[in-house]
């Protein structure tokens, strides 16, 4: 008798397990939320074509009870809120802020890049992860609040905001709902993309998970180098001086010169932060970076992925002519430079900078992106520190460090207007995992999609309560 009640109170609590993971879909009928993000998958929303994509996002928030705001409704200017309470009742708005759209599929994709695949509790296709993935764990987390909670009087409203063209950084985007939309919006906090735990990316003897949360990201600067000549005919003359050779040398100028690593409170933190998990002179190195700086600077260099959070980045990432011909001199040389700058770089003086290594005045130099300047956040906030809270809760024993980005997004932009912003993946993402976001095959186990969910849900609670 003793087993059979055993059995009937495992079947029920599978049963109400998988009904407590159910939203409602665009017929209004309980389903998986996975079946929710396969089904977004499955709709391709390059940059720039995000509007069936933005449509199916925007009715599920709606079915499942959320208020809809729209920012723009067309590809390209594809951007909307969903919120708990509507925008007018002027609440301070704690926003996840996700983007719709991805990167293009790759030849080198083993399997429909919008399958949707679902194989072994794994979800496969573009935007797995970066960022449809990541928006259904908002979305789930924010409903799963509403299940749980009676928030009809938090002081805070709270809001999923859908953008388009974030890979692009196009002005569609984030950028015009800022411009036009910010008042309304009116955001206590913007919670975005950051880093997941980190120890599988990195050295040390860790004891413990680690979560990183980004509370700043280094500011893009994208050139263009263009070189015209006179000198022109066959390449069987090879004259003293034509296009693609000056500008080649011009190059080796940049590329060849080693970057100075400079060390700002955010890195140094980092740093210091790392040093709990190594031993003996490591350690020591790392808890006095400013000490050890030349020593640690030279192990830096040996890690790229590392030392970007040093440094001001030069990559050259095109170079072009207006020949098609082997055998004809181009009269036109160009490349293209993409440079990442810590927040604290002044802009011109690092343009000055590259204009003077080029050592040649008929370089024309011209400025193709940047973006505004966005100062550090502050990790002291109750925000941060209930973020921070609710990863421990969810993964004990695990801890939490403020850090940088190389990479952009749109929280920049936010941070630019003085909001609050933290960028983060509150998940277990193992090597192969990060590196097919963009690329091969780019896949999500489902548990991380709960468990993300689980923590966003915890915070919600703990700033609602």
């Amino acid at each position: 008798m003793k087993y059979a009640i055993s059995f009937i109170l495992i079947f029920s609590h599978i049963c109400l397990s998988a009904q407590y993971r159910q939203v409602k879909s665009l017929d209004g009928e309980p389903v998986k939320v996975e079946t929710i993000l396969q089904q977004y998958i499955q709709i391709p929303s390059v940059s720039g074509q995000e509007k069936m994509a933005g449509d199916f996002l925007k009715t599920i928030c709606r079915n499942n009870g959320l208020y809809i705001a729209e920012f723009g409704n067309e590809d390209g200017n594809y951007n909307f809120a969903a919120s708990v309470f509507p925008l007018s009742s002027g609440k301070p708005n704690i926003i996840f802020l996700n983007h719709i759209d991805v990167v293009p599929e790759s030849k080198s994709d083993d399997r429909d890049p919008y399958s949707g695949a679902i194989k072994d509790e794994v979800v496969y296709g573009r935007g797995a992860i970066d960022n449809k993935g990541a928006a259904i764990m908002q979305l789930y987390g924010i409903l799963k609040l509403l299940k749980e909670e009676d928030i009809s009087n938090s002081p805070y409203n709270i809001s999923l905001l859908a953008v388009s063209c974030e890979e692009i950084q196009c002005a569609g985007g984030a950028t015009y709902v800022i411009e036009q939309h910010l008042s309304e919006l009116n955001p206590a906090v913007i919670f975005g993309e950051g880093p997941s735990e980190l120890t599988s990316l990195m050295e040390g003897d860790f004891k413990q998970p680690v979560f990183g949360i980004s509370v700043v990201h280094k500011k893009p600067l994208w050139l263009a180098l263009e070189l015209e000549s006179k000198t022109v005919g066959h390449g069987s003359i090879t004259p003293l001086t034509y296009a693609n050779k000056e500008l080649v040398a011009a190059l080796e100028r940049i590329t060849k010169k080693k970057p100075k690593a400079i060390y700002n409170d955010v890195n140094i933190k980092f740093l210091k932060d790392m040093a709990a998990h190594h031993k003996g002179a490591k350690k020591m190195v790392l808890k006095h970076p400013r000490l050890f700086r030349p020593l640690l600077t030279g192990q830096l260099r040996s890690h790229p992925e590392l030392f970007s959070l040093f440094t001001n980045t030069i990559t050259l990432t095109n170079i072009y002519s207006n020949s098609k011909a082997v055998n004809k001199l181009s009269s036109l040389a160009g490349a293209h430079l993409d440079c990442r700058l810590l927040p604290e770089t002044n802009e011109q003086e690092f343009l000055y900078m590259i204009k003077k290594r080029l050592k040649n005045d008929n370089i024309k130099v011209t400025v193709l992106k940047t973006l505004p300047d966005n100062q550090a956040s502050d990790p002291e906030t109750v925000y941060f520190k209930n973020l921070s809270e609710a990863i421990k809760n969810k993964y004990p024993s695990s801890m939490t460090i403020d850090m940088m980005m190389p990479n952009i997004n749109d929280l920049g932009a936010f941070r630019a207007k003085g909001v609050p912003a933290y960028g983060t993946l509150p998940i277990f993402c193992d090597v192969e995992e990060i590196r097919s976001v963009h690329g091969k095959d780019e896949h999500l186990h489902l548990d991380s999609l709960y468990n993300g969910a689980d923590v966003y849900c915890d915070f919600l609670k703990r700033m609602t309560q």
